[in-house]
């Protein structure tokens, strides 16, 4: 008859921290001790804490900082090769394992940003229809921070707007892509307008939304360049989607929204102009990449199914677009 496992010793004088792991992870992707404490919410003291017990533990510096620079030391560059998949393989085994004793059960957090439309609640239905042992919570995502839900936990999977090209996510299936809208106060000279063209943004000031925000994704939400070149002026930078339109109605500057998000926010010190000659808002689901479970599996599914009836086909002009505006 065999006994229990067998103990495993501590690693180091005070035993292995995930915490300290993970934020040693993120840091050596931001090499910033202020990013890497927005993407843990923590403090930028308390990842320093957490730099400086693991280096305890491990007997030598993994990270060299200064004022101006942060870097992996030699040994920070292996230790980081080395622990990266084995780390994403021990979240992984750990929520399979909590997957399989729990099924399509339990609480499902869905995030979204700008406005959780017919679409994006037609999918919540059919989630339901299928699971209805699973609950599901629905959070909105802060506009200048579209991946930290994710990141931390918060939500489980988030209808984001496009691109989404960070390596620690996962992107499934899209919506259908919307055409862009440019808030305006009733006061701009170019309120009266039926339609903008791309090229007269040169024009306005666009209000963009906020770090931690990577700027590849705030770029494709408010252009700095027309279509051909030109430049368009910066306007302020928000955190939030209510901020924007305030400061739009104030005359600060203008702001790209979708259509269905325009229709949504309505309001009388607002107006909603259609601009042509750029790339139509478009959204996809997102979750990370080592918490997959079987309920982001079957909200995918979903997904799926209604994107199949309400969508265009694969192919139509309107799923050809890989970047995304407010919506």
């Amino acid at each position: 008859m065999s006994g229990p496992p067998a103990r495993t010793g501590p690693i180091g004088a005070g035993g292995l921290e995930l915490r300290e792991l993970e934020c040693f992870l993120v840091l050596s992707e931001e090499l910033h001790f202020g990013r890497t404490g927005t993407r843990l919410y923590v403090s930028q003291s308390r990842v320093s804490q957490l730099l400086r017990a693991l280096e305890s533990r491990i007997g030598a510096r993994l990270v060299d900082r200064t004022c101006r620079r942060v870097r992996l030391t030699p040994l920070g560059e292996e230790f980081r090769a080395s622990l990266h998949p084995a780390y994403d393989a021990l979240r992984a085994t750990v929520e399979r394992a909590r997957t399989a004793a729990r099924g399509v059960e339990g609480r499902l957090a869905v995030g979204f940003q700008g406005t959780a439309d017919d679409q994006i609640m037609q999918v919540i239905d059919a989630f339901h229809a299928q699971h209805p042992q699973c609950t599901t919570q629905i959070v909105e995502i802060p506009l200048s921070d579209p991946f930290g839900a994710l990141r931390s936990g918060t939500v489980d999977v988030a209808v984001l707007l496009l691109p989404v090209t960070e390596p620690d996510l996962v992107l499934g299936p899209v919506f259908s892509s919307q055409p862009l809208t440019v808030a305006l106060s009733v006061r701009h000279p170019l309120a009266s307008r039926t339609a903008l063209d791309a090229e007269e943004l040169t024009e306005l000031p666009l209000i963009s939304p906020d770090e931690p925000a990577p700027p590849y994704w705030r770029t494709v939400q408010a252009p700095t360049t027309t279509p051909a070149g030109l430049p368009i002026p910066a306007g302020p930078r928000v955190s939030t989607l209510q901020e924007g339109l305030t400061l739009t109605a104030a005359g600060r500057g203008g702001m790209l929204l979708c259509r269905p998000t325009a229709d949504y926010h309505g309001r009388r010190d607002v107006v909603f102009v259609p601009v042509t000659g750029l790339p139509e808002s478009v959204q996809g689901v997102v979750h990370h990449a080592a918490r997959e479970t079987a309920r982001v599996r079957a909200f995918t599914a979903a997904v799926r199914a209604v994107t199949a009836v309400t969508s265009p086909p694969a192919g139509h002009p309107e799923r050809a677009s890989a970047a995304g505006n407010v919506t």
